[in-house]
């Protein structure tokens, strides 16, 4: 089969501006969350980002399994990134999100 035959089909990007992988990290332009919704949704909402940007910033450092990431290894991550230190629901959190990530 000839090479030219393997070439993947261009895909068309969701993206509103391109991305380019290149360049340093950025974080994304915030948005304000939708209105209307219970009180109980935000809550959970911020906590799911809090944990994958936790989960995120373990797996950068090296703790690739759950049961590495103790509370003490997620609070220390947490001092890294510079953001509140975390509940239990929330390192129970990061840790199903590394579980399940596999």
């Amino acid at each position: 089969m000839p090479a030219a035959a393997l070439k993947p089909l261009p895909t068309q990007s969701t993206a509103r501006r391109p991305v380019q992988l290149d360049l340093p990290y950025e974080p994304v332009e915030k948005r304000p969350l939708p209105p209307g919704r219970p009180r109980d949704w935000y809550v959970t909402h911020n906590r799911r980002l809090k944990a994958m940007r936790l989960a995120i910033a373990l797996l950068d450092s090296g703790v690739y399994v759950p049961n590495q990431a103790r509370n003490e290894t997620i609070h220390s991550a947490a001092r890294l990134i510079g953001v509140h230190p975390p509940s239990d629901t929330t390192c129970h959190m990061v840790r199903a999100l590394m579980r399940y990530a596999r």
